[in-house]
């Protein structure tokens, strides 16, 4: 095992027997290269690849931004070191859309994407702001691809959204289940009224209860995003007497955990989710999380990748969350545009699962490895650093990982392994 960077966010049809039998996301800025409008964002023929990227830089999700934006240099460098586009650099325009609290630049930032006529849009990661936004982004046949928006209720959203991260049903039914399989007979349950934290709070309590797991708090109680004095929450938890204490939230976690801590709550039995599965060193005593645990969709990043992430020069701040997603969804946007001979939206969109392998294609590890065989004229099966399987007719990955954390004694999550299987896309 090995200490993770910071993990954080997010936030999946229910998996079910599949799933429990497993083994185991204010001003605009951009990128090196951007343009000003090279691309097309409809169904006009183009060979000039105009990447559009909507990153939280500021507001709750910020801490996601870093490796996002690390994962966009470096996906963007690989593609245009190989040759590029249709033999035409890749280019770049970014915004940043905050949260789901700042719904106008959510808006705003979005606007000033598409007025450059992006081939493709990265991001956002929250499932909140993708709600906010990917109305105005797919009317103009522009593909989008979250690597962070895991809400259930996007599967099948619109043809032209795709996203490299399970749905909440995943994540939720893997933790319901660790729950269960680690004894816990009375749970109790903290969540924020945020569609991410609701939504993912009933799957793990369906399934924890199907197991025989007793909510004792938390089925329906919620607390406002915005809250910060949580010592009443604390208190009532305390007085469920419960056997472990599951936490669904964002930057509120830390203030809610120093209101449980002073409850008398145990610690060393608590649950998290990708939203708050973080490095707590620099914030509690030592030992305070010891043994608690966290889940979070996708792969632990290999040390290979971390380093060339890094390489980019931008600072991580010590998390890697949805660097592999982020890119992972540049490349395949990419060679769907080099495979249908045309980087407007509606090629793009058109050959994106045949890219990621639901045409049984040849398979293949980097962009450039990957493009030699469309050259060759051969379908392709991308192989990516998430793992996920070819994306299913819901633009979901058919099949996704989720890695199962613990804290160590320096309240760090420390990757102890990886559950796998199948989304359904019924």
């Amino acid at each position: 095992m090995k200490s993770i960077r910071k993990i954080g966010v997010a936030a999946t049809a229910m998996v079910a027997a599949a799933v429990m039998a497993l083994a185991g996301c204010g001003s605009s800025s951009s990128s090196e290269g951007s343009s000003s409008g090279s691309g097309s964002s409809s169904g006009a023929k183009t060979t000039k690849f105009v990447l559009g990227g909507l990153w939280p830089e500021t507001g709750s999700l910020a801490y996601l931004a870093p490796p996002e934006l690390a994962a966009e240099k470096l996906a963007v460098k690989d593609i245009n070191d190989a040759g590029g586009v249709l033999d035409n650099k890749v280019t770049t325009v970014d915004a940043d859309t905050s949260d789901a609290d700042h719904a106008d630049q959510n808006t705003s930032a979005t606007q000033s994407v598409l007025s450059k006529n992006p081939s493709f849009i990265i991001g956002p990661a929250s499932s909140s702001v993708v709600k906010n936004t990917y109305k105005s982004i797919t009317s103009q046949g522009v593909p989008m691809l979250s690597m962070g928006a895991t809400s259930a209720s996007f599967s099948g959203l619109n043809d032209y959204f795709f996203r490299t991260v399970a749905p909440d049903t995943v994540q939720g039914a893997v933790l319901g289940s660790l729950i269960a399989q680690d004894g816990v007979q009375k749970l109790a349950v903290a969540v924020f009224n945020d569609e991410y934290g609701t939504g993912l709070r009933d799957t793990i309590v369906k399934t924890a209860s199907d197991a025989g797991v007793d909510i004792v708090y938390g089925e329906k109680d919620t607390f406002d995003p915005t809250e910060t004095n949580f010592s009443s929450i604390a208190t009532a938890i305390k007085a469920s007497n419960p056997d472990a204490t599951l936490v669904i939230a964002f930057d509120q976690t830390e203030p809610l955990l120093k209101a449980l801590a002073s409850a008398g709550v145990d610690m060393h039995k608590l649950y998290f989710v990708d939203g708050n599965t973080s490095d707590y060193s620099s914030d509690f005593d030592a030992g305070l999380l010891k043994g608690s645990k966290g889940t979070i969709p996708g792969v632990n990043p290999s040390d290979e990748f971390v380093k060339r992430l890094e390489s980019t020069g931008v600072d991580l701040k010590n998390t890697t969350t949805y660097a592999a997603e982020t890119y992972d969804g540049i490349i395949l946007a990419a060679l769907a545009a080099q495979k249908g001979g045309s980087a407007d939206g509606k090629t793009i969109q058109a050959n994106m699962a045949a890219v990621s392998g639901s045409t049984k294609g040849e398979k293949c590890d980097s962009y450039k490895a990957c493009l030699a065989l469309l050259k060759d004229g051969k379908d392709i099966q991308y192989q990516g650093q998430t793992g996920i399987g070819p994306f299913n007719k819901n633009n979901d990955p058919s099949s996704a990982n989720i890695g199962i954390y613990t804290f160590d004694g320096n309240n760090k999550p420390v990757f102890d392994h990886t559950q796998s299987g199948d989304v359904p896309s019924e």
